[in-house]
């Protein structure tokens, strides 16, 4: 053990409580930032001041000064908006903020002589850090003490290989512990560590980042640039048909405010924000809210099985000697005392032995690292002993014939050696077995229910251990996993991308996968074009994660993990992963039906803005009527569709699909429009309020059938909302109050009875646009293909 030069602080007693407070005093503590998350203040500002609110804004102002005030109607539908928005996100904001503070890291800190476990901002300047394995290094420090402390500092400088920390090196903020144990005493803390002067955006709520809304941002763009020249061109033309600028500006008002899909950024907003509360409730916090997404969109699911497929509790099943002539109890108790930060297998070791450490002092150690896959340690004249993976520390085929059969069982195996010495870091020579012993992790019981639910849904499961490929198999097997019996050892796998690719679309299950490896699979998923995501608790899966698509973390993981995932899995619970696939799938499949219906709107509100223009007729509606139209198609089921169940697996496309759709659909309703329009302006007899009820009852026929295709399949309560929605459009239509206040007169029959025509031939053309739907559920490989 490397002892540092002499230091203010003891690194055995650290600071006293009388010098912790004058720090406090004087301000030296640990200011860290509040969670990433936007202010309620950047949330109203963001919910308000949009573009699309600054023109709808407009034309409220406008309509206000020219026309009845139930021409504003669409004021109203702005402001609701507007305030749903809000209260929607501060909800999903609350409860980020309190499910972050769960899972926020924490640090050991040394007062006193007493080692206590402290939240990050009850850090002081001078403080001595206690380091151990799968702790995140949350401030800056001076080594003080180092046990062969290794660091790996990869989220800060992307190299992966472990740092090896001496007395007097610098430990930084953003890094953790793999291997060994140490002290350090804190340098910068605040905003002058290290990590919080590169990272600052590294837990952030946002609704940006994602192809999701990268779509409609683009969708949204396109449908800007297009309302301009069009509201122009038919204010224009209103005016030279009417030849007063009151009614003109009424008309172009009206066909504007069509265009404008202002609902569909709220309903976004709405469905991500839902979708996170509801995985609250589930103990289940999302990092980065587009991880909700892009979970729906994996491929493939990567998954260690120590605590994933297993509860990660190691208990001690047996020791089987192989040497007659020495006693494996006493060694082994004095490896699982000798070492401060122990790991799951020597703790379940310590616990399950009766046998005695007493006189057992540790002259040398090298703690156990997931890289080198053994531990060991010198206790002078009772010898030097090395404990670890059988395969790594014997080539005896005898030994690793028993060591076999115990892993077909699914146990894990360790062998003890005995070595003539120590020889650093390196694995010593002249290793001699002394005994195997026999472990068991209990199998979650939810496990093998999940990995049947993945692979229904078409995700291919992929198993990657550091343990023995013959206990992942078995296990593995024992839960119905395909191609479990066919596990490969990971040690044999060729570092060349192309073969490592073979290898993993040809195998399901690996063992002996050293972290590096671990991240060179993902990568080479992610090459292939596979969506990866990775799940683990232990920090030799952090690497993974922080590479893979979407990394979820168990909330009982070390720090690591929980720093490096999008999504943190609160109770440490495989079978919770279901819910979050499936709330994407909602967020996912509910947005492009909605996504459908507003842009059927935008485009069908243009093309009729046109048609009226080079026709030179009067705008065909007053903004009151396409309110009402919007509410009962649109606005009104949007809100219901948005927010239900969906089980659709995700579909590439996004962008393409939904203007397929949206724009031979609104072409078709604005021309059913204009013909049921024309058509009553050419009936004898007709006045224009009737001509414009035509117009009305013929965009809302055609709206609820559009509505009734975006809605599908239609089970029973979306059937129910179809048809509630014309019994709304119905009673607008008949009702004496709201013909008064909508401006509604219906037309004769020979009128009613044309325009219901015209809409049912207009459904009949819309069902050639549906989008093809494929098959929920199918198989990975059909999918990959």
């Amino acid at each position: 053990m490397d002892t540092a030069r002499r230091s203010a602080v003891d690194p055995a007693r650290g600071l006293s409580a009388s010098d912790v407070a004058a720090r406090v005093e004087r301000g030296d503590v640990n200011r860290v930032p509040p969670p990433n998350t936007r202010t309620v203040e950047q949330i109203v500002r963001a919910n308000v001041f949009t573009r699309f609110n600054a023109l709808l804004g407009a034309m409220l102002v406008l309509i206000l000064i020219v026309g009845p005030l139930q021409d504003a109607l669409f004021g109203v539908v702005l402001v609701a908006n507007t305030l749903i928005g809000i209260v929607q996100e501060l909800r999903a904001k609350r409860t980020l903020d309190r499910l972050t503070l769960l899972t926020a890291p924490t640090a050991t800190v040394v007062r006193d002589g007493e080692a206590a476990r402290v939240a990050p901002a009850a850090i002081v300047r001078d403080d001595v850090l206690d380091l151990e394995p799968g702790d995140q290094v949350v401030v800056d420090g001076e080594v003080l003490v180092s046990d062969r402390l290794e660091v790996d500092e990869s989220l800060l400088t992307g190299e992966s290989e472990p740092v090896i920390k001496a007395a007097g090196d610098r430990v930084l903020s953003g890094s953790f512990v793999v291997a060994g144990t140490g002290r350090a005493q804190v340098s910068a803390l605040g905003a002058d560590a290290y990590a919080a002067r590169i990272a600052e955006d590294a837990r952030r709520f946002t609704l940006t980042r994602s192809e999701l809304r990268s779509g409609i941002d683009r969708i949204l763009k396109y449908v800007t640039w297009a309302i301009v020249p069009t509201a122009a061109l038919l204010f224009v033309s209103q005016y030279r048909t009417l030849g007063a600028w009151r009614p003109a500006l009424s008309g172009a008002v009206a066909g504007t405010v069509a265009m404008v899909p202002e609902g569909l950024v709220l309903l976004t907003s709405i469905a991500f924000s839902v979708a996170v509360v509801r995985l609250a409730r589930r103990r289940v916090l999302v990092q980065e809210l587009p991880a909700v997404e892009g979970l729906a969109r994996i491929d493939v699911l990567c998954i260690d099985k120590t605590g994933t497929l297993t509860e990660g509790k190691l208990t001690l099943e047996r020791i089987e000697r192989l040497d007659d002539g020495i006693d494996p109890g006493p060694v082994l108790a004095a490896l699982a005392a000798s070492d401060p930060a122990p790991n799951a297998t020597l703790r379940a070791i310590g616990d399950g032995l009766a046998a005695s450490a007493t006189g057992w002092t540790v002259e040398d150690a090298v703690p156990f690292s997931s890289a080198r896959k053994w531990s060991a340690a010198t206790f002078g004249d009772l010898g030097a002993w090395v404990l670890g993976a059988p395969d790594v520390l014997t080539d005896d085929t005898d030994t690793l014939g028993k060591v076999a059969r115990h892993a077909d069982a699914g146990a894990r195996v360790v062998l003890l050696a005995r070595v003539p010495a120590l020889a650093g870091d390196a694995l010593p020579d002249g290793r001699t077995p002394v005994a195997l012993v026999v472990l068991s992790d209990r199998v979650r019981p939810d496990a093998a229910e999940t990995l049947r639910y993945f692979d229904e849904q078409g995700v291919r499961v992929t198993v990657i251990s550091g343990d023995s490929p013959a206990t992942v198999g078995a296990i593995a097997s024992s839960l119905g996993l395909a191609g479990a019996d066919e596990a490969v050892d990971a040690r044999g796998l060729s570092e060349d991308l192309d073969a490592l690719t073979e290898a993993l679309e040809s195998h399901h299950v690996f063992g002996r996968v050293t972290p590096q490896q671990k991240r060179a699979m993902v990568s080479a998923l992610q090459a292939a074009g596979h969506t990866v995501a990775m799940t683990g608790d232990g920090v030799n899966d952090a690497l993974a994660l922080k590479d893979a698509d979407i990394g979820v973390a168990m909330g009982t993981g070390a720090d690591a993990t929980r720093a490096v995932a999008q999504i943190v899995l609160l109770d440490g619970t495989f079978d919770a992963l279901p819910s979050v696939v499936g709330e994407g799938r909602r967020v996912l499949g509910n947005i492009e039906r909605t996504s459908n219906l507003y842009l059927t709107k935008t485009v069908y509100a243009m093309v009729l803005s046109l048609a009226v223009g080079v026709a030179g007729i009067a705008f065909p509606f007053l903004p009151r009527h396409l309110t009402l139209i919007g509410a009962v198609t649109i606005g009104i089921p949007s809100f219901f569709l948005a927010l239900a169940p969906s089980a659709e697996r995700f579909r590439p496309g996004f962008v393409g699909r939904v203007l397929r759709f949206t724009i031979p659909t609104g072409v078709l309703a604005a021309t059913a429009t204009f013909l049921g329009y024309r058509l009553a302006t050419h009936e004898p007899g007709v006045t224009t309020v009737q001509a414009r009820t035509t117009a009305v009852m013929t965009l809302t026929f055609v709206g609820l059938l559009v509505l009734s295709i975006v809605a599908a399949p239609l089970n029973r309560w979306r059937l129910a909302l179809v048809w509630a929605m014309g019994a709304l459009a119905v009673v607008a239509f008949v009702l004496p109050a709201t013909q008064t206040f909508f401006a509604l007169d219906p037309p004769p029959l020979t009128v009613w009875l044309a325009s219901i025509g015209i809409a049912a031939l207009t459904w009949t053309l819309a069902r050639f646009f549906v989008p093809e739907e494929r098959p929920v559920g199918t198989r990975w490989r059909d999918e990959a293909a």
